[in-house]
């Protein structure tokens, strides 16, 4: 751990995505104590407020408010949740899938292989988002719905990823000298083999917490996400459209979360690659 540590903060935009990281995850758990407002609190007479400050330092509305009067620091704030939630379930979705087909895939070969991977191509031929945006209409619109779309478009490129590195560890000799000692397919693809190629694994989960907020918060854009009132990012960027020359600041900031959401767990994934890859390692 303290060797990990110490190659990882080497790389100096890593420890910048482990702060966003860090940040995220503060507001998220804390932000009933951090918001100065509730989530859906309305007020007409404070609709469409800039950002302002009350005398003495006190925020009064930081971020601005909406068109109801809602508190845009606080909905921000209360999306960072959502945005971690829609990471965490689309990610365990794909990853449950895409680790049984790559395993079985690349462990038994031949044509449990070509089927499983024709399947795979198939879905990569669609466009992630188009392929998303079919699976949410077939279900409906919603924010349940939406994360297990995006999970379902991310199950290919986790069977590729573990397929990829089942391959390249299923014949060294500590593989086939557990085969020899009578360990079962079962134990040789989750025990013996699995823990050996978690690498890759592990940077593309953290990649694709990226995507999956990033998806997210298209398809709630689209209106094919979060509904309203929900605080979710994506939803409050398409609100805020037809108040982009009057109140811009409602466009500014949920975009700007998005952004550096995608930006540090990018940059975290990154990071991980260059300290996890014995290759990059040497270098």
């Amino acid at each position: 751990m303290r060797d990990f540590i110490k190659q990882y903060s080497k790389n100096k935009s890593a420890v910048v995505g482990v702060i966003i990281v860090i940040v995220l995850l503060i507001f998220a758990i804390f932000a009933p104590w951090i918001a100065s407002h509730l989530p859906y609190e309305q007020s007409l007479a404070d609709r469409l407020l800039p950002p302002m400050w009350e005398e003495g330092g006190v925020s009064a509305h930081l971020l601005g408010t909406d068109e109801f009067g809602r508190d845009m620091f606080t909905r921000i704030i209360y999306g960072a949740r959502i945005s971690l939630m829609v990471g965490a379930v689309s990610v365990g979705v794909s990853l449950t899938f895409g680790l049984v087909m790559g395993l079985m895939a690349g462990f038994y070969g031949g044509k449990v292989d070509l089927f499983i991977m024709r399947i795979v191509d198939i879905m990569l031929s669609i466009p992630a988002i188009l392929l998303a945006i079919v699976i949410v209409s077939i279900l409906g619109p919603s924010l349940i719905n939406a994360m297990i779309a995006i999970g379902i478009v991310g199950i290919p490129t986790y069977a590729r990823v573990v397929r990829a590195s089942v391959l390249s560890e299923r014949e060294k000799e500590y593989v086939i000298a557990s085969r020899i000692n009578g360990s079962s397919n079962t134990r040789l693809m989750f025990k013996v083999i699995l823990p050996n190629a978690a690498t890759p694994i592990i940077v593309q989960s953290t990649m694709g917490f990226a995507s999956a907020v990033l998806e997210a918060a298209g398809l709630s854009f689209l209106g094919l996400g979060a509904q309203p009132p929900t605080p979710e990012w994506g939803a409050m960027l398409s609100d805020s459209l037809q108040f982009i020359m009057t109140a811009p600041w409602m466009i500014f900031y949920p975009g700007l979360a998005i952004f550096f959401t995608v930006l540090g767990f990018n940059l975290m994934g990154d990071g991980l690659m260059d300290v996890l890859d014995p290759k990059l390692k040497d270098k």
